[in-house]
């Protein structure tokens, strides 16, 4: 077996277990977020204009994802559950 094959079915296994895989994500307009994740968002990145959001669900897990552009125009996003906890930084 190639080197490269042997190398990628490792890092596949190794990572099946590190996080959450959300299965179908669906747009989502701003004023539609819940507050709580908006608020969550904001504290956590006081410096991002949001300007997009979607949910990503799995089974009955669901989570938020709000992207939007820093001062710099760096682009920032950071997964939020529904009760306002934060989930990953980007």
């Amino acid at each position: 077996m190639p080197r490269t094959l042997l190398l990628c079915l490792f890092l596949f296994a190794t990572s099946a277990g590190c996080g959450e895989i959300f299965d179908k994500t669906e747009m989502v307009e701003l004023d539609k977020v819940p507050e709580p994740v908006m608020e969550a968002a904001k504290k956590k990145l006081p410096d991002v204009k949001f300007e997009t959001a979607w949910t990503e669900k799995n089974g009955d897990k669901i989570a938020y994802e709000v992207r939007g552009k820093d001062k710099n125009g760096k682009t920032r996003d950071v997964k939020v559950s529904p009760s306002g906890d934060i989930l990953e930084v980007d």
